[in-house]
């Protein structure tokens, strides 16, 4: 079993950049990818972000050229650098990794983003 655990969201003002972690309780090199989503109440949970173990990286399109996503493969953990924060950003944001081996998927609790005008 391995566990999620996200930090860095909170209170931001728009244009402003956020920088959220998820660390993992196993290496992440176990992982062959790591995401993140996020998810307003009464909507779908859209995915943000995604990073392989080969390093390619993946972006939804409402997010493209403002958020970056990386490995820090030394904490074992999967950065979200959100910057040109916009009000459509707040939300609840969750990390996500599938397991090699055995094959398994498992979240996060979310940590919540709130981008003020």
């Amino acid at each position: 079993q391995a566990h999620l655990v996200e930090s860095g969201g909170g209170l931001v003002q728009v244009g402003g950049s956020l920088r959220l972690s998820c660390a993992a309780s196993i290496p992440i090199s176990d992982f062959i990818s790591m995401s993140w989503h996020r998810q307003v109440a009464g909507k779908e949970r859209e995915m943000v972000a995604k990073i392989f173990d080969s390093g390619a990286t993946m972006y939804g399109a409402t997010v493209l050229g403002r958020f970056t996503i990386s490995r820090d493969n030394i904490n074992d953990a999967v950065d979200l650098q959100m910057d040109n924060l916009k009000p459509d950003d707040t939300a609840v944001y969750y990390c996500s990794a599938v397991r090699r081996s055995p094959l398994d998927t498992y979240w996060g609790r979310g940590t919540q983003v709130t981008v003020s005008s």
